[in-house]
């Protein structure tokens, strides 16, 4: 772990990750046969832990696993990326968080995941970690883990003064106890698409007026469109967006968790919000030619 304030914390999901190679990403019912596959460890929570961590601040982690070699291998993984993990669970019997990531020849992917011991955590793992959330300067989320347990998170780290970073990924409709504690909403075209009520999101423009809509919910709102790029807004009057920079695209996955944990890093550090947007582009460009970075 990095020493040291300031500090990020995750409250999140950790997933084991099978990635496989395919020329195609099947249709319901068809079979594909790729060419290769490998393990990653993920879950937008570990994932955006270990960004942070990459990008130079304290980083830590309050999850859980299940007592499998998946939950190993996953708590080994941090470890080794400098993130704090003393608050991450054992549940047992549970079995830890996976997916399946299926990636085409163009670099794009579809994923499946399944939950397991993301779905346990709750105020008992807040509680434990009372002394860390004290000294978070921006505490991350997302829509990995239930509502509720966000909730308990959000109000701690407010509570101490914290800042409330919400990647609202995977899209789904919010409470809005949870939307009064956030800070800063981070979505991309899809998930703006779905909270925004915006029709397509597949331009800058276009991100900007998601990001536009999106301040009628949020105190402040980042758009990501891919290759497009990034656009902000927040209620006192800021506006702006960042063109993407160009890469060869390699692999898209990984690329938002790497945007948010730099945003949240820079954030923390107390950088401006376009020059901590401007450190993400560059970190999500980065591993979108570079993906090996992430493993």
């Amino acid at each position: 772990m990095t020493t040291g304030l300031p500090l990020v914390t995750v409250f999140g999901s950790l997933h084991y990750d099978i990635m496989v190679e395919a020329p195609d990403r099947p249709r319901k019912g068809e079979t594909v046969t790729g060419h290769a596959w490998h393990p990653k460890c993920g879950g937008k929570g570990g994932n955006q832990a270990v960004s942070a961590a990459r990008a130079g601040v304290s980083s830590a982690m309050i999850g859980a696993v299940g007592d499998d070699d998946f939950g190993r291998a996953l708590l080994d993984n941090l470890g080794r990326s400098g993130v704090d993990s003393r608050f991450v669970r054992v549940e047992p019997g549970a079995g830890s968080g996976m997916s399946v990531a299926i990636f085409d020849a163009s670099g794009d992917y579809g994923a499946v995941i399944v939950s397991g011991s993301n779905l346990t955590l709750g105020d008992e793992d807040v509680a434990a970690a009372s002394d860390m959330i004290a000294q978070t300067s921006v505490l991350l989320l997302q829509n990995e883990v239930p509502d509720a347990a966000n909730i308990a998170a959000a109000r701690a780290v407010k509570r101490r003064g914290g800042r409330v970073v919400l990647n609202a990924a995977p899209a789904r409709k919010l409470s809005g106890e949870l939307i009064a504690l956030v800070d800063i909403v981070i979505v991309n075209a899809i998930e703006a698409e779905f909270l925004a009520g915006v029709t397509v999101v597949d331009t800058l423009d276009g991100a900007a007026e998601a990001a536009r809509a999106l301040i009628d919910i949020y105190p402040a709102a980042i758009v990501t469109a891919g290759g497009e790029g990034v656009a902000y807004c927040d209620r006192n009057g800021q506006a702006f967006a960042l063109p993407a920079i160009p890469v060869k695209v390699v692999s898209t996955h990984g690329a938002g968790d790497e945007f948010v944990g730099a945003f949240a890093a820079g954030l923390a550090r107390g950088d401006r919000v376009e020059a901590a947007i401007a450190a993400a582009n560059t970190a999500a460009a980065l591993l979108v030619a570079m993906p090996e970075l992430e493993r």
